[in-house]
């Protein structure tokens, strides 16, 4: 078991950035491969992008790539989120979420553990 608190959300402008970040409880943080998925209103929850356990694979939306970065500290059981250029298109809440997996893999599906959750506001 694993208890995720996201942190970091908040209100921006449009082509602004912010920084997410996910604590998670327990000592076997460097277990989890970690990712984090939205959910806009009235939209389905969706991906934004993966880290793998030791952070040597990464995996990102093609709606981020290129302006978001997915990091882990394994010391400090934290994984984070950095976002730039954000558009209006990017607000949503924001979820941390661990799964099992092998060291290297990441996966977009099928995750066993979520946060509460942190709402991002992207003003236009």
């Amino acid at each position: 078991q694993v208890h995720l608190v996201e942190a970091g959300g908040g209100l921006v402008q449009a082509g602004g950035s912010l920084r997410l970040s996910c604590v998670a409880s327990g000592r076997t943080f460097s277990s989890y491969v970690m990712a984090w998925f939205r959910q806009a209103p009235g939209k389905e929850r969706e991906f934004v992008a993966a880290i793998s356990r030791r952070g040597s694979s990464t995996d990102y939306a093609d709606s981020v790539k290129g302006r978001s970065t997915i990091s882990r500290d394994n010391a400090k059981n934290t994984v984070y989120l950095s976002m730039n250029n954000l558009e209006p298109e990017d607000t949503a809440v924001y979820y941390c979420v661990a799964g099992f997996a092998s060291e290297g893999v990441t996966y977009r599906r099928g995750y066993d553990y979520w946060g509460q959750g942190t709402q991002v506001t992207v003003s236009s």
